[in-house]
């Protein structure tokens, strides 16, 4: 039974990538719903509301903001109908990078003065159903962010093809009223190694590495988040505490972050908001 329960889930996958191939219009009668934010499930075609996005307040994101107003600025142009560019928020784990797109998300639809923006996350796994997607939204009365999180490629994988061609180059490209929007701890969305064996067994190195790396020259904007130093630590762990209301005082506040980061091995925004939900735990109270 499992295994018939796999055939129909990739018969039905093929069917999907079949129809956005052939340019068959099933969505033509799409009716978007009234959420804001919608999962992509690329194995039936459909997007699944998310009624509840699991985000946090623009302003609580401390040490980023750099490419924090960089991103907002580029999102709000975006919404006003203006011109904007694809984005990859690449760098150190546990920094704010999807934390960051949904948190710009959410700011910007608490606001007067845009056009409906709608966010839309796909899963790596699903990008080969992405002009599946494109089409479905294409012609909605609202702008999109299609978004992405971890995105990476390993050796063998060809779904990056896939999104070379709607960010740029292909023949029909992106949507008019889309925005593409990953977040990787990769600059190049692979390893190292990955690259390096690729120059050492092609026959043509340079044109085996280019058809790789250049999937992130498609990107306009890229956003680099990097390892947090001390100082900049202990400024995100006191604006969280002050954040939440939490009662305890600087110099513990202090201690039990450098102890907490030092347990961690690792100074990021995740290490900071895991000790305050700690913090605000021991005091009773709910973050």
């Amino acid at each position: 039974m499992k295994t018939k329960d796999n055939l129909g889930r990739i018969a039905d996958a093929l069917e999907t990538i079949a129809r956005a191939m052939t340019g068959d219009d099933t969505h033509r009668d799409y009716v978007l719903g009234a959420a804001n934010a919608y999962h992509w499930q690329g194995e039936d075609g459909t997007m699944l509301p998310v009624n509840k996005v699991s985000r946090v307040p623009l302003a609580m994101l401390r040490g980023i903001d750099h490419v924090r107003d960089l991103l907002l600025a580029n999102t709000e142009q975006f919404a006003r109908g203006h011109g904007a560019n694809n984005a990859l928020l690449w760098g150190a784990r546990g920094m704010g990078k999807s934390s960051l797109v949904k948190a710009i998300h959410a700011d910007i639809e608490a606001r007067d003065g845009f056009e409906r923006l709608v966010l839309v996350e796909i899963a790596r796994e699903d990008l080969e159903t992405l002009p599946a997607l494109m089409r479905m939204i294409s012609g909605q009365p609202a702008r999109f962010i299609v978004f992405c999180d971890d995105l990476s490629f390993d050796s063998g994988e060809t779904s990056y093809k896939s999104l070379k061609t709607i960010l740029d180059g292909g023949l029909e490209g992106r949507p008019d009223n889309v925005l593409f929007y990953a977040t990787s701890n990769r600059r190049h969305l692979m390893p190292r190694d990955m690259i390096d064996n690729e120059r050492s067994t092609a026959i043509n190195p340079g044109e085996a590495v280019e058809e790789k790396v250049s999937l992130s020259d498609r990107f306009g904007l890229w956003l680099g988040f990097h390892n947090s130093d001390q100082d900049n630590y202990l400024a995100m762990v006191s604006g969280y505490a002050d954040y939440y209301g939490l009662g305890i005082d600087r110099e513990t506040l202090r201690a039990r972050a450098i102890e907490w980061a030092a347990t961690r091995g690792a100074r990021s925004g995740r290490v900071a908001i895991q000790l305050v939900r700690t913090l605000a735990g021991e005091e009773g109270k709910v973050v």
